[in-house]
């Protein structure tokens, strides 16, 4: 079960805790985020049951993946659609130890998964600001680095990313074996650079760290 004692002995959590290399103190902080989506799950809907004995690899070492490439001097990350803190509450909680200035904000339109959110933190000791707002109608947040997993395809996301980053920014964008198709679709109405990172999660899959965006 999601964060009960057993999870200490849990060989994908071992597994995935040792690749990010990570203090004792942030483990104890994925565990009491671990505890509080196990607590929260059986109401309402975080994430697919079917992925929760995946949830080490699948969602919380995915989320991770972010952290590393965003820009070192970033101070600000807006999340959109973040749903169960993926990946911006993880990111969160990863910065707590090597990114101490940076203030990350989660934008998640449902009610209860906002609340959520605001638990998780809270149990898993870090700070973060959580807008309940549809990421459309929510004020321009102006982050330096914007995030959004599984929300919408890019074509459909970019819009949402321009609304919320700073100039100069760079968005960070998990995307999967679709994501060719999705930046030609893109590329019809929206200028930008692109890098592409292999994702540390699925082979098929990348992470497209998008600048320099504007409308075509």
């Amino acid at each position: 079960m999601i964060g009960d004692a057993a999870g200490a002995a849990d060989p994908q959590r071992a597994a995935v805790l040792s690749a990010l290399d990570v203090s004792r103190e942030t483990a104890a902080r994925l565990d009491a985020f671990c505890a509080a989506l196990g607590r929260w799950a059986p109401r309402i809907n975080l994430i697919a049951r079917g992925t929760l004995p995946d949830l080490w690899q699948r969602h919380i070492l995915d989320s991770a993946q972010l952290l590393p490439l965003a820009p070192p001097q970033a101070r600000s990350w807006a999340d959109l659609g973040s749903g169960a803190g993926f990946p911006g509450l993880i990111v969160a909680i990863l910065a707590a130890e090597v990114a101490p200035r940076l203030e990350v904000t989660l934008v998640e339109s449902d009610a209860r998964k906002a609340a959520f959110l605001g638990e998780a933190a809270r149990a898993a000791g870090v700070a973060v600001r959580v807008i309940a707002a549809r990421a459309e109608a929510a004020t321009p947040l102006g982050a330096e680095v914007v995030s959004a997993r599984a929300l919408a395809p890019l074509p459909q996301l970019l819009p949402l990313v321009h609304r919320h980053l700073a100039p100069g920014g760079t968005a960070l964008l998990p995307k999967g074996a679709t994501h060719r198709r999705e930046l030609d679709d893109a590329l019809e109405r929206w200028r930008f650079s692109v890098q592409k990172h292999p994702s540390r999660t699925d082979p098929a899959a990348v992470v497209l760290a998008i600048g320099d965006l504007a409308r075509a």
